[in-house]
């Protein structure tokens, strides 16, 4: 699974971000995280913005990274704005980082994801007058 990590505050709050997660054994043991290049959302034209990636395995724990978030959220001034946590077409936005919110984000993050949309098979080449079979 992976999930995008968006804060207010920019590069600065996500290098911070990134280093607290890099530290936290659950982060460690469960998700590979690194700072990345944001697509631009459908539509959207403009700069790209950095933000925190994480792609976990199955010792992921939703909750873990949760906590992880909030804690280091509460050693920012003024308790920066986690703008967006992103899996898939899912976004969970955290403001106060109270209870609710965190519980929210939980249930997002261990809900199953929507499966991949099924591509359609390439056609095969056209061989004809290809001398094959002849």
């Amino acid at each position: 699974m992976r999930i995008d990590v968006a804060v207010t505050g920019g590069e600065a709050e996500l290098r911070s971000l990134h280093d607290w997660l890099r530290r936290d054994p659950g982060a460690r043991r469960g998700a590979h995280v690194e700072l990345v290049q944001a697509e631009p959302s459908p539509g959207q034209m403009g700069v790209l913005t950095d933000v925190l990636q994480l792609v976990t395995d199955n010792a992921w724990s939703a909750a873990s990274f949760a906590l992880a978030l909030s804690t280091w959220r509460q050693t920012r001034p003024h308790g920066r704005r986690i703008t967006a946590v992103r899996r898939g077409d899912l976004t969970v936005d955290i403001d106060s980082g109270g209870d609710e919110e965190l519980r929210r984000l939980i249930d997002a993050l261990e809900r199953p994801a929507a499966p991949e949309p099924e591509r359609e098979p390439e056609p095969e080449p056209d061989r004809q007058g290809s001398g094959e079979g002849r």
